[in-house]
């Protein structure tokens, strides 16, 4: 009917990276997953067309005054998208917060508290006696001190905030002092200033210090340690004057001009001061001590802001208790008032319970107040984010969810479904990307993007409701919703055959929230970890026996006990980006490119150009395209629309000049190739065209082994999954005797489709073939199912546990009552087949 809305998104065209002219028709008003393997083109269409798309068209609505400040997507590649909402989009890897962010503050938690603390708290008169909480506080009234009659006013809720007038004086309210590490400012004092001694010197802009200083009457040409005490305070400490130098440039220009001295010291904190990126600095921190603030103890909070109480209870005493303990404490309040603040005190309390109810649903209930956001993972972050989204009560928005599911516990998937329901009954859209099958179960549709990975990918392979893709033959994950996939696909030991080739010992004393442990890991084996968020798996493994393991001597204080006979080293394998930019790519870090650099270098048409193999580097050689400078890519400056970045027009991507392409190499089958020709080729395609060069088809057979065939050798590792990261850096470790290494990877079957964990399981066994103890700290009951041992730890998070509940095989650990972990593998393990 004309003038009726929509009940769909219609995706016209869609050919954003590998999707194939996708049409797709995604419902309004319902949870979607996109579901597919790694590769197979879901996020493509999730966040590429339908986020990209939606947040676009919203942006470009707004004024070219407010477009000009806003960061915003390009438009994608697609012919057309009809009736899409607004869009939002909760990351699967969001930003990591500044220093000033903490649990409290990215959650609101905080605001509310700081008004219970101002308005029903006992405050102090500038004498320091304490007044009885009062009404009048709320009414904005003067107080008068019964002991000493001093008139006086109660702080604020701003007054209290450590990002405002409540900040410590000292740290400046980030509860942390850092200072500079003389130390490190010198460290070889052998060297003479002129070959650089001076280490913060060499930062950019601070290379003629060394002549600068000499005008001080310091020596540079000899070594540090022979220094007088005044030279050195000098170099250390000088004072900011100008000096007169004579200065020769790169191109031999000689300038002659006064320079303002900067002493090390100083040097290091004006880096630091103007320091505006991660990369900025990491270069000072090297320079940089840190610890807790002496003055506040680390909570950040100035003497007055500490002063207000509660049952005898600070606004720092109360941020450090966990969100389970603060929203069980608030309603008690009430009770100890007088009668006429307790609807205050209940209005608040209500509040902060309700706005703590999402979050503790979505397992963060074991988290304090005070807990700094950058040291939160992503998977919390990213909840603290879908928390938010509920409670800002919006309605007609769509909310594209990318792997939702990270870092969540079976027990708290029911949290999540919760929030997506509740989003959903305000009136907005939730499509997903997801790969959990108990998250899939729920949702009302699934579009099924496949079948393969990269260019075996990218189309619709299904666009079901649960009971019809279960039943649908073209559907790969139809079998695992369904559970008629089997479970466990590999051979597992048993109980008395899993310590066969001894094992590893740890004992720790107490540390954060984790009580003193006691834990035996298989050698040979594969372990998994596992337990709700907060329990203590990080504190186990990372904090506690992998620099165990690596101490060579010197093992971390709360570590009392490591038995390792044969570990020389234990490697931690994450999910993080490969590279920080475009010029890493599959070639480069997989070492193909260089010997393929040679073989093209080598060859009778480079040397009748006088070309070797440095010439075919995209990154320096003589070859890469000028325009692009071997990206591959350009940034187009459409001024008051955000900056788009396309293939270079020149290379069409490819990197190279038109001269590389003359330049080619007869393959086995005796097509010829040139060197960009076989950067756009996939692994599995680049096996077959290389196979004459055993070198690099072991490589490219490694990379086939570990699932990933699909990448290009030219694709940009940045770009890649976390779960794809996690691989290729495994890459190297498959032909080398391992009985001696511990690999330990944290969380490996995230963005991993349950047919891709299945890789990672083959791939894990490979490492075990050749001696390794591989060790996973994971929530996803296929990886635990399949592991020869598991230690569960809890029962719950933060104070609730920290402790080993139980061990054994996934089955004994399923039989045991006590663990959380084991109810939800017993279930799982029931659908074995």
């Amino acid at each position: 009917m004309s003038g009726r809305q929509s009940l769909n998104i219609e995706v016209r065209g869609g050919r954003v990276h590998n999707l194939k002219n996708v049409d797709v028709d995604v419902p309004l008003g319902e949870m979607v997953a996109i579901a597919g393997v790694s590769g197979s083109g879901k996020s493509s269409l999730a966040m590429g067309i339908l986020y990209a798309e939606g947040s676009r068209r919203y942006v470009e609505a707004l004024s070219t005054y407010t477009r000009r400040r806003m960061s915003h997507a390009t438009r994608a590649a697609v012919d057309s998208v009809r009736h899409i909402p607004a869009a939002l989009a909760l990351r699967q890897r969001p930003g990591v917060p500044g220093v000033r962010s903490t649990f409290g503050t990215s959650t609101e938690l905080l605001n509310v508290l700081r008004v219970m603390f101002s308005r029903l708290a006992s405050h102090s008169c500038p004498n320091g006696h304490r007044h009885v909480p009062t009404i009048d506080v709320a009414a904005d009234l003067p107080l008068t001190c019964a002991t000493c009659s001093a008139v006086f006013r109660a702080p604020g809720a701003e007054s209290l905030a450590f990002n405002s007038d409540g900040a410590c004086p000292t740290c400046s309210g980030t509860g942390i002092v850092r200072d500079v590490d003389d130390a490190s400012l010198v460290p070889d004092p052998s060297k003479t200033i002129a070959e650089g001694a001076v280490t913060p010197w060499g930062m950019a802009g601070l290379s003629v210090m060394p002549q600068v200083v000499a005008e001080f009457g310091v020596r540079i040409d000899v070594p540090y340690s022979e220094l007088s005490e005044r030279e050195r305070q000098i170099v250390l400490d000088g004072p900011d004057e100008k000096r007169h130098i004579t200065v020769a440039s790169k191109n031999g220009k000689v300038f002659s001009m006064d320079f303002t001295f900067r002493s090390a010291r100083r040097a290091v904190r004006e880096a630091l001061n103007n320091a505006t990126s991660e990369k900025g600095l990491a270069r000072v921190n090297r320079y940089i001590t840190a610890g807790t603030c002496r003055n506040c103890h680390g909570t950040r909070l100035s003497v007055a802001a500490r002063d207000p109480l509660i049952e005898g209870m600070n606004l720092a005493e109360a941020t450090a208790l966990s969100l389970d303990r603060i929203t069980e404490w608030a309603p008690t309040v009430e009770a100890t008032l007088p009668p006429e603040m307790r609807a205050m005190a209940r209005l608040l309390a209500d509040q902060l319970t309700d706005m703590g109810r999402r979050l503790r649903e979505l397992g963060l209930g074991y988290l304090t107040l005070d807990r700094a956001g950058y040291t939160l993972s992503t998977g919390e972050r990213q909840r603290v984010q879908l928390a938010r989204a509920v409670r800002n009560q919006t309605t007609g928005v769509l909310y594209v969810l990318d792997e939702p599911s990270i870092g969540l516990h079976p027990a708290n998937l029911d949290g999540l479904i919760g929030v997506i329901r509740d989003l959903l009954a305000e009136g907005n859209s939730v499509v997903l990307v997801d790969h959990d099958v108990q998250v899939l179960r729920e949702a009302d549709r699934i579009i099924e993007i496949g079948p393969g990975s990269g260019v075996d990918g990218g189309t619709v392979v299904a666009n079901d409701t649960l009971a019809e893709i279960v039943n649908n033959p073209d559907s790969v994950i139809g079998g695992f919703i369904a559970g008629t996939e089997p479970v466990v696909v590999r051979p597992r030991l048993g109980t008395e055959d899993v310590f066969a080739h001894g094992g590893i010992e740890i004992e720790t004393a107490p540390l954060h929230t984790v009580h003193a442990l006691r834990a035996r890991f298989p050698r040979g084996r594969l372990t998994a970890v596992t337990g709700m968020s907060g329990s203590g798996k990080t504190t186990l493994v990372l904090e506690s026996l992998v620099p165990a393991l690596a101490a060579e001597g010197r093992i971390p204080a709360h570590v009392t006990r490591i038995e390792a006979d044969g570990i020389s080293r234990a490697d931690v394998v994450d999910a993080t980006p490969i590279g920080t930019n475009i010029r890493s790519t599959v070639a480069t870090y997989s070492g193909v490119l260089d010997v393929l650099r040679r073989e093209f270098g080598g060859l009778p048409a480079a040397a009748s150009r006088g070309l070797g193999a440095a010439d075919f580097s995209y990154n320096t050689g003589s070859l890469r395209c000028p325009r692009c400078e071997g990206t591959g890519q350009i940034v187009l400056d459409v001024q008051f629309l955000p900056d788009v970045d396309i293939d270079c027009p020149d290379c069409a991507g490819t990197r190279y000049a038109p001269l590389a392409q003359e330049i080619r190499r007869p393959g086995p089958d005796g097509t010829e190739y040139s060197l960009p020709d076989l950067l756009a080729l996939t692994v599995t395609q680049a096996v077959d065209a290389l196979a004459d060069l055993p070198r690099v088809r072991k490589k490219l057979a490694t990379l086939v082994d570990l699932g990933l065939g699909y990448l290009t050798l030219g694709e940009d590792t940045p770009a890649l999954s976390g779960g794809e990261a996690q691989r290729l850096k495994l890459a190297s470790e498959l032909g080398r005797d391992q009985h001696s290494a511990v690999f330990v990877l944290d969380e490996p079957s995230v963005g991993l489709h349950p047919r891709d964990i299945r890789v990672l399981l083959r791939v894990l066994d490979g490492l075990l073939e050749r001696g390794a103890t591989v060790i996973v700290i994971e929530h996803d009951l296929d990886m635990i199912a399949n592991a020869d041992y598991v230690i569960d730890l809890g029962p719950g998070g933060g104070s609730d546990g920290g402790r080993i509940v139980a061990t054994g095989t996934p089955e004994e650990v399923a039989a045991r009552p006590e663990s959380v972990t084991g109810a939800h593998l017993r279930d799982y393990l029931a659908h074995s087949v």
